[in-house]
């Protein structure tokens, strides 16, 4: 082990992302990734076949344009680090051989890491300490989680998470029902320019008084995604022309609005003045201007990870392993598997069954996991 801070190899495969990351303690060396969105374009969302095929191709290539990016070679790793979970399960599996056997053949202590956690530590590689406890938006095409961090390392909990439709889907089931390309994020994005967002009034899921006890912090938008749908269906019906921008402002303001509503809620709630967004869809550009103007005006201090550290990364992934590495925690068992449904509150994955903390004043969350 190096005597300065450990410089640890983070392999990420959740998805359609081949990443791979090199750190030495909290301080950024690479960050490659190869993606497969382009495979996936023409079924409008991804594959996990064709993904995990894609990672099996891309692994050995961005392994070593990481090495190169990094001026190192394997010899100089400390440990190796990978997402074990949540994610997909084919995906996960390759990334997991992959960094297996490199763990192996170099006998490096291997860490499996929490996908979700990964995105709230992107932030301490910004180059700036991240103060906790803060609460966590995280908003990918895969998930939307709503966490409170107090610990990097040992202490998250998992607040609320969507109950369907992640945020990232809705927006790509919503750009094929207006005829944009995927993936639905950018679509949305540049052809609300020009769009009046209060045009249409689509509903906000999951914020109606009656829904406040049992699911203040949970996320639903495939209703949403019902409603732009039906108000399509009668465009066409009547025979008008659909007025696309304002459909795609209006959608992509509801989407907005309740994530940003209910991130504020949880630090309004848990007396926490401090704000973290993490994954893909936080580029876009209506999430970011109206996280700033909400969360100044409640107080809240907002952070916003390097963008292209908030999409699926591997050097995320590493900075997980460097923190545990540094904290002196025991490696990962060599038999541990891929876990889909990895719980948030589960930041590395060890020998005996996940032991998670009950989930906010432990309402109704028995048996659910996370998402990927």
């Amino acid at each position: 082990m190096s005597a300065a801070a450990p410089v640890v190899l983070g392999i990420e495969t959740s998805c359609d992302e081949t990443g791979v990351g090199i750190v030495r303690g909290t301080e950024l060396l690479a960050n490659r990734i190869a993606s497969s969105m382009e495979l996936h374009a023409r079924f409008g969302g991804v594959v996990p076949e064709i993904a995990a095929r894609a990672h099996l191709e891309q692994m050995q290539p961005t392994i070593l344009a990481a090495l190169d990016d990094a001026g190192l070679t394997l010899d100089d790793l400390d440990a190796v680090a990978v997402t074990a979970g949540p994610g997909l399960a084919g995906a996960l599996m390759v990334g997991i051989g992959a960094a297996k056997g490199l763990a192996t053949a170099r006998e490096l202590p291997l860490y499996g890491v929490n996908h979700l956690v990964g995105h709230v530590a992107a932030d301490v590689l910004s180059g700036e300490p991240l103060e906790l406890p803060t609460v966590a938006l995280l908003v990918s095409g895969g998930h939307t989680s709503l966490l409170v961090v107090r610990e990097l390392a040992g202490d998250v909990e998992l607040l609320g998470e969507t109950i369907d439709d992640a945020a990232g889907e809705a927006f790509d089931k919503t750009a094929r029902l207006l005829g944009l390309s995927y993936p639905g994020g950018p679509s949305i994005d540049a052809a609300a320019v020009g769009g009046d967002p209060a045009a249409i009034r689509f509903p906000r899921g999951l914020t109606a008084p009656k829904d406040r006890e049992r699911h203040r912090f949970d996320f639903s938008f495939s209703g949403l995604k019902t409603a732009v749908a039906r108000h399509v269906e009668r465009a066409e019906a009547a025979g008008e022309p659909l007025p696309i921008a304002d459909v795609a402002a209006s959608f992509r303001e509801a989407v907005v609005d309740v994530l940003v509503a209910k991130a504020l809620d949880a630090c309004a709630e848990l007396g926490i003045p401090r704000l973290l967004l993490g994954g893909g869809v936080v580029a876009n550009r209506r999430l970011r201007e109206v996280a700033a103007e909400r969360a100044d005006a409640a107080g809240v201090l907002l952070r916003i990870p390097p963008l292209d550290l908030c999409t699926d990364n591997g050097a995320m992934i590493a900075a997980v392993g460097a923190m545990l590495v540094a904290r002196g925690d025991a490696p990962s068992p060599a038999g541990f598997a891929a876990e889909s449904t990895l719980d948030a509150s589960t930041v590395q994955v060890t020998g005996d069954a996940p032991i998670h903390s009950p989930g906010w004043q432990d309402r109704g969350r028995a048996g659910r996991g996370g998402t990927a």
